[in-house]
């Protein structure tokens, strides 16, 4: 039988390789390297939508663990917020971001919901490329945003607030 590596932060259980790069995410050197293959893929879906933010968002938010900077969890719910709640796209989502820092400094810590959803990247890598995998990308990242539901007011409080300011 071939040894598998179970990814810490969203419960995916692939083989292990060997030649996986370490991940920086509380994530598994395999579920790592599908994250790279993702990027690939989305980096070449261009720049009107941008879904490439939609799947650094899920990620980072499927992902959390206890080295996870609180910036970077906050960024990555709130991406999910206007994503999946106001429907923006991946662009307006960046653009967000950079005003969002511009303006806040601090950042609270949110605690990782105990079920980290039930989709996960190789849900998204196992549709067709084009219309097929982007829509698994969306309903990823709602899939994400929705086992973080016990955060939502939170988020949703942070980023009108910082907005507002």
């Amino acid at each position: 039988m071939p040894e598998e590596h179970i990814c810490p932060g969203c419960g995916l259980r692939l083989p292990a390789d060997p030649a996986a790069i370490p991940s920086p995410y509380h994530a598994s050197a395999e579920c790592w390297r599908l994250y790279g293959e993702l990027s690939a893929y989305t980096m070449t879906r261009g720049y009107g939508e941008f879904i490439h933010q939609h799947a650094v968002d899920a990620y980072g938010a499927q992902h959390v663990g206890p080295g996870s900077r609180p910036i970077g969890v906050a960024f990555a719910l709130i991406g999910l917020y206007y994503a999946c709640e106001r429907d923006y796209t991946g662009r307006q989502v960046q653009r967000m971001h950079m005003l969002l820092a511009r303006r806040s400094k601090s950042w609270p810590r949110f605690a990782p919901p105990p079920d980290p959803g039930a989709q996960t990247i190789a849900d998204v890598l196992a549709a067709d490329p084009g219309p097929a995998r982007d829509a698994a990308l969306h309903a990823w990242a709602r899939a994400v945003w929705d086992a973080w539901r016990a955060e939502h007011a939170r988020v949703r409080t942070l980023a009108e607030t910082v907005m507002a300011g």
